[in-house]
């Protein structure tokens, strides 16, 4: 009835289709070999132009990110082993897949999307990952201006 008030789609020739939803442009992006949803900062009129163009740049940025990223969810991965060797820790033995150095991270994570949007009023790429050893938290691997600048528990956009 009120489909007039909807914006129209906004199309990409690099990321493809667009569409507004819950205050986001939203669409899907690959990087690596990994297809995630993808939440692009904007306005009712269209995604915010310097955050359309940090999403664009991702797929060539993930490849020169992607070590510190290994390095990050490697260092939780260690808290976690760490907290179960002291009996302190939030899963099993069974729970926590072995991992003995950050490039094996990766067949124990799933990227669960993609965000471009300010932080604190810096536009922030944030790459979320669900992990094997951390069913409770999705994390956050943030970038701003091309550098990493943390690992955290993260909120999937609305």
């Amino acid at each position: 009835m009120f489909s007039w008030l909807k914006p129209s789609p906004f199309p990409d020739p690099q990321l493809g289709e667009l569409v507004r939803s819950r205050g986001h442009w939203r669409g899907t992006i690959t990087l690596g070999a990994r297809t995630a949803p993808l939440a692009v900062n904007g306005n009712r009129g269209g995604p915010d132009s310097r955050a359309l163009q940090m999403a664009r740049s991702l797929s060539s940025e993930f490849s020169a990110w992607k070590h510190v990223v290994e390095i990050a969810l490697f260092g939780h991965y260690k808290q976690h082993a760490e907290a179960l060797t002291a009996g302190a820790a939030p899963v099993t033995r069974e729970q926590l897949p072995e991992i003995e150095k950050p490039s094996q991270v990766w067949p124990q994570v799933t990227l669960a999307f993609v965000s471009v949007s300010p932080l604190d009023g810096e536009l922030t790429a944030e790459l979320g990952y669900d992990t094997a050893w951390d069913e409770e938290h999705t994390l956050g691997a943030r970038f701003q201006d091309g550098q990493f600048i943390e690992l955290c528990g993260s909120v999937v956009p609305s």
